[in-house]
């Protein structure tokens, strides 16, 4: 069953713009990519949308639909009434290129002040060997797409630019949480995490969670361990007077640290 679909896309660059009005029609078991294909081959050919594997797996279509961060081919038309009105806009955290593409280079730009994982030399086999149960814990971390959801949904630099020089975002203390409790990695990223990462600055709202297409738990299971661990090496008496007299003391998670 095909109907007439309402579309306001917003239309313009860095100068400026504003929302344009289209009517489209559209298929039942169609998304919201489908649609703005549908404006770019019969109204618009020079409408600008960035898109991939139209799967969800590559995070590139990431737009805000009726206000909401969604990914463009993720979002079923029929989430919708038939007679509404949807509208998409860019991201509105990150530098506007044109219509509903956006600079999200900010966050490669943030990527390269992580160090990598750093793993220990190999066993005398040859060999690194490690719990299964440790293997699991971060596998959901590795879940992320990259969309970016969660970057631009994170108001401490959606409503302040100011702050984005000073905070890594949630998609990256995701990446600090996973490389930290990895149980071969030899690189403590917790001083790093706290200070050019800005991890102090996120007051756990839990939005980057809410929005994930992944569903990983961001908050819970990387921000708040990764801010306890953190807590632990600056604040814990007993921590902080191994770290003096040279003692080899293990953190919640049972890694040894000097």
């Amino acid at each position: 069953m095909s109907y007439d679909l309402k579309m306001r896309l917003w239309r313009g660059d860095a100068a400026g713009g504003d929302l344009a009005d289209y009517t489209v029609e559209v298929s039942e078991g169609e998304v919201v990519l489908d649609a703005i294909h549908r404006v770019q081959a019969t109204q618009a050919g020079d409408l600008a949308v960035r898109w991939n594997c139209k799967a969800g797996k590559c995070g590139s279509c990431s737009a805000e639909i009726n206000g909401r961060p969604r990914l463009l081919c993720m979002t079923r038309l029929s989430d919708f009434d038939p007679a509404e009105t949807i509208t998409v806009t860019p991201v509105r955290t990150f530098p506007i290129i044109r219509d509903l593409v956006t600079d999200v280079s900010f966050n490669y730009e943030k990527a390269k002040e992580l160090p990598s994982f750093a793993p220990p030399a190999r066993d005398a086999d040859g060999k690194r060997r490690m719990a299964q149960m440790d293997v699991e814990r971060g596998q959901e971390f590795r879940k992320c797409i990259e969309c970016f959801l969660c970057q631009n949904v994170c108001h401490v630099v959606r409503d302040h630019e100011e702050n984005k020089p000073a905070f890594a975002g949630p998609r990256f203390f995701l990446r600090y949480a996973e490389l930290d409790m990895h149980p071969l990695d030899t690189h403590d990223r917790r001083e790093l995490a706290q200070g050019a990462a800005g991890l102090g600055m996120c007051n756990i709202t839990k939005c980057c969670t809410e929005v994930c297409p992944e569903g990983i738990h961001i908050t819970d299971n990387a921000i708040i361990p990764m801010k306890e661990r953190v807590v632990d090496r600056k604040f814990d008496p007993l921590v902080w007077l191994g770290s003096k007299i040279g003692l080899r003391t293990k953190d919640n998670d049972g890694r040894t640290e000097v």
